[in-house]
This record gives structure tokens, C-alpha cells and sequence, in this order.
């Protein structure tokens, strides 16, 4: 009976460390949405306006297609943010989000630009 006891006792510590782990996780979600989705959103728009050229046009449909391509997955918004170094890996170390950087990745890696993509 005891075991039992304890089991049911572990199961639940497991529970409860699962629950803050899952709040941790959407905490960092909302900070990516509330801290580095404007600041990417600039710095599109100001790259975008640097680069204008004959043949690149980037007029206000191509700004607004990239905004969009860039901010609709948080996994893009965080790469677009240490792609263009607004964010480095210290900053996720130091918010203590580099765990959560990770999986974040790993759960939408499906959304993430194809190495092919992410140089041009």
C-alpha cells in the first residue's frame, strides 16, 4: 500500500514539474511575440528598403509578404531574430530560454526556411 502511495506521490511531482514546464514554454512563446516581433518587423522593413533596387523592387506588397512569411510561426520570428542578430545565443541563455529555443525549433521545424533559403 505504501508503494502505491508513493508512486501516486511521484506521478503527481512528475505532473506538477510537466505543468511548469508547459507555463515556462508558453511564457517564452508570448515574450518572442511581445519583445522581438516589432524589432524583426523593423529590421525587415529597413533591409528591404536598403536593398530596393530595379531589379529587386521590395515595394509595399513585397514588405508586407515578407512580414508576413516571417511572423506568422514564432519558430520564424526567433530565427529571423538571431539570423539578423537582434538576439544572440547569450540572450537565450540568459533569459534561461535556450532549452526552450530548442524545442521550439523541433516542434516547428516544419515552418523553419530551408538551409537554401536562409543565405539568400
Amino acid at each position: 500500500m505504501e508503494i502505491i502511495a508513493i508512486l501516486a506521490l511521484l506521478s503527481l511531482v512528475w505532473l506538477l514539474w510537466q505543468l511548469v514546464k508547459a507555463k515556462r514554454f508558453t511564457r517564452f512563446k508570448q515574450q518572442i511575440e511581445s519583445e522581438l516581433k516589432d524589432k524583426v518587423i523593423a529590421n525587415i522593413i529597413e533591409e528591404l528598403a536598403l536593398t530596393r533596387s530595379e531589379q529587386f523592387p521590395n515595394n509595399d506588397c513585397h514588405q508586407a509578404a515578407t512580414v508576413v512569411y516571417w511572423t506568422q510561426y514564432k519558430s520564424r520570428i526567433l530565427h529571423a531574430a538571431l539570423a539578423r542578430e537582434i538576439i544572440d545565443q547569450q540572450w537565450l541563455i540568459d533569459t534561461g530560454n535556450l532549452r526552450n529555443a530548442q524545442h521550439l525549433f523541433f516542434i516547428e521545424r516544419q515552418h523553419l526556411p530551408l538551409p537554401s533559403q536562409a543565405e539568400t
